[in-house]
């Protein structure tokens, strides 16, 4: 017996003490990195709102850590492609994803199968922030306001039809998630990407579309749209005249476009700080802070296990909106 228990001493000593150095290492890496350039990688193309955002926090880390930081395009697959390559990479901070909720809580049960496991396979570093959508009407479209909208489509005969920039954008599932939660009939017609749904929306060749503050707002401000609603739960200062649909009655719908900074899995916890911890810092500043909310994006900036929990309740909410309409890529 004593020789057992000598022999678990020098085990836990042991244990402790590998503990002890791999936490001493995870410190001193978070304290020396970078040590070399930053990749960021976006699954979507140059211009996006995905894409800014993404060369706004690199230019900023870049001074801030007085090292390049770097935004890698990798479009294609709704995203999946550039957060396959992120999953795949080293867990010391050097590949990162900037990415919204399409490639990572849309797409993998969109498609049915993906290369990666969304709360596996990613370390959640911080929610950087969101975008609302703007519901758009062409302005000879009867309804004046969300309650006349939903008056109609659960009168109408035939759904109506809404437009957005892809199967599995955002804009998308907004229809989706209103035509579920508010028990109405309205039909998704997708294009690919947001300029040619707004094209045809202020043609009137389609009456509704569900687009990004950003991209809507300046035709809602020419007249050549109307604002119907505003998808999330406060109003936007961009649009502050476009009620909320809360407002207009219907609580508990609310959807955004939001922009999730991650890892690969498995990073130390004191890099995972670091990074969250900077990225805060640089994207509250005046004059970085000012332009994003010019752009309509309300920065978040949460822990990482706020982020984490975010993202887990999301994957469940866009998971039964896609099952519930039956929707398959295409």
């Amino acid at each position: 017996m004593k020789t057992v228990r000598v022999i678990s001493r020098i085990t836990f000593t042991a244990a402790s003490l590998f503990t002890a150095l791999a936490l001493s290492a995870g410190i001193a890496s978070a304290q020396n990195y970078p040590a070399k350039p930053v990749r960021i990688l976006v699954g979507f193309g140059a211009g996006g709102s995905t894409d800014i955002v993404s060369r706004i926090l690199a230019q900023n880390l870049t001074a801030e850590w007085k090292q390049n930081v770097l935004v890698e395009n990798r479009p294609g697959a709704s995203g999946m492609i550039a957060a396959e390559l992120t999953a795949k990479s080293a867990p010391d901070g050097y590949t990162l994803l900037i990415s919204p909720q399409t490639s990572l809580a849309v797409a993998p049960a969109l498609y049915g199968k993906a290369a990666y496991d969304t709360m596996r396979d990613f370390t959640p570093i911080t929610l950087t922030g969101y975008t609302p959508l703007l519901m758009v009407v062409h302005p000879s479209f009867p309804p004046k306001t969300f309650k006349e909208f939903i008056t109609l489509a659960k009168r109408s005969k035939e759904p109506i039809t809404f437009g957005s920039g892809g199967v599995g954008s955002s804009p998308h599932m907004a229809g989706e998630l209103m035509s579920s939660q508010l028990g109405i009939r309205i039909t998704h017609v997708p294009y690919k990407g947001e300029n040619p749904a707004l094209a045809d929306t202020i043609g009137g060749q389609i009456p509704v579309m569900f687009g990004n503050l950003p991209v809507a707002v300046p035709h809602v401000n020419s007249g050549k749209l109307r604002g119907l609603a505003n998808t999330w739960s406060t109003r936007s200062p961009l649009a502050p005249d476009v009620p909320t649909v809360a407002e207009s009655g219907f609580k508990g719908y609310e959807i955004a476009t939001w922009f999730g900074l991650l890892g690969p899995a498995n990073m130390p916890p004191e890099l995972v700080a670091r990074i969250q911890r900077d990225t805060a810092k640089v994207l509250n500043q005046g004059a970085t802070k000012d332009k994003l909310t010019g752009m309509g994006v309300e920065l978040v900036l949460n822990s990482p296990d706020q982020f984490r929990d975010y993202l887990k309740s999301e994957i469940a909410r866009y998971s039964k909106v896609i099952k519930d309409a039956g929707i398959r890529a295409q």
